[in-house]
């Protein structure tokens, strides 16, 4: 039987901003990969592959020719590797909430009988447990960066009118059952199906939220109101219809979220935007892991020894 073999580059090893980048372009052969057996982790942070040596043999020249990459070879060193990712300990921002979903969802795409699907599934619960054990837990998740931008932006008590989240995927779901818009008269998701996300929506009966397509907002100004831009998956035309809304609405601010900013700061001219890779963002995350930075060691040796300990010959299942 081939060992197994990881292939990773991360927002260590080289600029976030093209780790972004080749995600976004690798992503969509994570069906195609899965059905190879192999599972590619390609989140905005990171673009990891995870399989038997032999079906690696040419993804690496496929995927990270224009990279210098990291390797881990044996079940015990990847299975390591994903429950750290999965406790958020290789995250961007330390701790945060969506790095162990984000792996879960990318192993749906993995053929349950392949050497890599129980190992990373359990190397997940592993990462999971370690990290609400250790309260390895972001006291600056996206949300409370969010949140704190629109406290910034309205520092004498007034009252905002609307927060627009724009995307309906699992940052932006997570950003509306938040206490993001709690100050806010009211909250409206902004998607391309809102038939989908209506459906979507129907278990969370407290949740009062309106959904909007593109061309729907805009037609008025909202200086009292925010925008949040919470998706990846924007064309050139979407784009632009985005644009040309954002500038009529003239919100007070608007907060990209996404890996690959929609946006540059020239195409929305004078409106105040913030991307993820701006000073006043960072400055967020620094403060964050400047706090969890210091449980590390403990995330580390909790893993290791919960591999270790565990009744489970991982070489073999």
């Amino acid at each position: 039987m081939n060992e197994l073999l990881g292939l990773y580059i991360d927002h260590q090893m080289t600029a976030p901003l093209a780790v972004a980048q080749l995600s976004e372009k690798i992503k969509p052969l994570a069906a195609d990969l899965g059905r190879a057996g192999i599972l590619l982790v390609a989140t905005c942070a990171r673009v990891e592959v995870y399989s038997d040596a032999t079906a690696l043999r040419d993804v690496n020249s496929m995927i990270f020719s224009d990279f210098s990459y990291g390797r881990v070879e044996g079940a015990d060193a990847v299975a390591e590797r994903l429950a750290e990712i999965a406790s958020s300990a290789h995250s961007q921002i330390l701790g945060e909430s969506y790095i162990s979903q984000q792996l879960a969802k990318a192993t749906e795409f993995v053929t349950p009988n392949s050497l890599i699907f129980p190992i990373a599934r359990y190397a997940i619960d592993t990462g999971r447990a370690v990290r609400e054990r250790q309260q390895f837990i972001a006291s600056f998740n996206y949300d409370q960066i969010v949140e704190d931008i629109i406290a910034d932006r309205f520092p004498n008590g007034e009252l905002p009118d609307r927060l627009y989240v724009i995307g309906a995927g699992m940052l932006g779901c997570g950003l509306i059952r938040s206490d993001v818009g709690k100050r806010f008269r009211s909250k409206v998701v902004v998607t391309r199906n809102p038939k989908n996300l209506r459906k979507r929506l129907r278990p969370w009966v407290d949740i009062e939220v309106a959904l909007m397509r593109p061309t729907e907002i805009g037609y008025a100004r909202e200086p009292q109101s925010v925008v949040v831009v919470a998706t990846a998956d924007v064309n050139d035309e979407y784009e632009a219809t985005l644009r040309d809304a954002l500038l009529r609405l003239e919100p007070r601010t608007i907060v990209d979220l996404s890996s690959v900013p929609v946006f540059s700061a020239a195409a929305v001219r004078d409106l105040n935007y913030v991307s993820m890779y701006d000073d006043e963002f960072l400055r967020f995350i620094e403060q964050n892991n400047n706090q969890l930075t210091p449980k590390l060691p403990l995330v580390f040796s909790d893993i290791k020894a919960t591999l270790q300990s565990a009744q489970i010959d991982l070489r073999g299942r």
